[in-house]
Formats: C-alpha cells, structure tokens, sequence
C-alpha cells in the first residue's frame, strides 16, 4: 500500500496529540495517511493494552487514516538497535510514504526520544540497497527512502521549525485525542491521576494549537521539527 503520509509515535495516542489535526486536514485533502504505533502502551497507568488497542482502533476511525499497525515493541524497554531497525525499515518499504511524521526529538517521556531517534535513523537505513528485508516471508523489498521526516511535539515546548494551520481541524483532533477515554481527564475515573490525566492537560491540546496558531496569523497551528531545511519556490508560498 503506497501512503502519502506515515505518522508513527511510540505509544497509542502519541500521534493523536502530535499531529492529529494535521492528519485529519491532509485525509480531507485527498492524502493516504496511515499510521504506526511501536507499543501497545502496556506500561502505561491508566487502562490496559487491550483498551488501548480498543481506542486506537476508534481514533484511526475518527481520523479516516488508511491503516494503523502496532509493531507491539515492549513500551519503555525497546532500543533502537538493528533488530528494532530492521522491523521498521520493513513497514517503511512496505508503505513507500513520501513524508515520515515521528516523535519529538526530546521528551518528558523517554520512549519519545527514542522512539524518534530509532525512526529516523530507521528511514535512512530503509534507502540502502544493501540492506536487504522481507515482509512476512515475501519477497525481497525495495529500497525506499521518504523525501522528508518531521518530527511533532509533545510535551516539551521545543520551539518549531515550520508549523502547519490547521484551522478548521482541531475539533477533529480532540474527538481523536478523546477516544482514549481511559488516558485523559474524566472527572469520574477512579483510576490514579498522571500528568496527562488533569484537565489542564486536555484543555492545553486545544489552547497550545491556538497560541501556535496566533503567533503565525492563524485560528490553529501545529509545529514541527525538521531535520534538513525545509525549502519553498517563493516567498510569497509563506504566510
């Protein structure tokens, strides 16, 4: 299946709060997004594996992504070695996505960083002919290296490279972001509260996109990191 986009965050939900609006605007651009989750979020104190699988299943709905696959890497113990390489260097050839989206470069949670460092390195390694893979017993693949990989942010005020608006789509990120009805704030829940839990944390998806949003002229914004300059034909192509 050869994707426009492939999202990847290291826990169920971390796309969602990255870049879920950006997502949800490009689906309704005409783009095939598809997404990937290297845990199951299994360490994680609210809820179980199986209903974080229950609620990604849900958000990827609610988003119109293309697919969503968990690699089921161990949440809080997977390095980004060659064996963790090669799993991811497969779903990239597998996909062909022109744009990598991943993890912060540096995070409050140390999957992130990571989980970004082991995906990146992954979409360089995936363009060597020389490495050779296979998926599931098939036939070789090919080489295939994105023209671009983005890194979101997260809970860390790491101050963006470019940012997209996204006016118009942050309601659609929030009913993505909220399906994960164990992990953010529910008044009733009598689950142990975490820093994701309160409700200035969900509050602060929608108020972050909208200062991000008001520094650029804009409703709504999201950022990112990028790791070589990112280039456009003219000025004027910049808001």
């Amino acid at each position: 299946m050869k994707l426009d986009i492939l999202a990847i965050g290291a826990h169920p939900d971390d796309v969602e709060l990255g870049c879920g609006a950006t997502i949800a605007k490009e689906v309704s651009n005409g783009k095939k997004v598809g997404i990937i989750d290297l845990t199951r979020g299994e360490l994680g104190t609210r809820g179980t594996a199986e209903t974080r699988d229950v609620e990604a299943s849900k958000s990827a709905e609610i988003l119109g992504v293309h697919s969503r696959v968990n690699m089921k890497f161990a949440d809080g113990f997977f390095v980004n070695d060659k064996i963790h390489q090669l799993e991811i260097i497969k779903m990239i050839r597998y996909y062909k996505p022109e744009l990598v989206i991943c993890n912060a470069i540096d995070d409050r949670h140390i999957d992130h960083g990571k989980g970004s460092q082991l995906v990146s390195d992954a979409c360089f390694l995936s363009g060597l002919i020389k490495i050779e893979t296979r998926l599931d017993g098939g036939l070789n693949q090919e080489p295939w290296r994105p023209k671009a990989v983005y890194h979101y942010i997260q809970w860390k005020d790491i101050e963006p490279d470019v940012v997209v608006d996204v006016t118009g789509f942050i309601s659609k990120k929030m009913e993505s972001v909220l399906a994960y009805e164990t992990q953010f704030y529910d008044p009733k829940s009598e689950e142990p509260e975490t820093p994701i839990s309160s409700k200035n944390f969900t509050d602060s998806i929608a108020y972050r996109a909208r200062n991000l949003g008001r520094l650029v002229g804009v409703e709504h914004a999201e950022g990112y990191t990028v790791e070589r300059y990112a280039a456009v034909d003219s000025l004027f192509d910049l808001k």
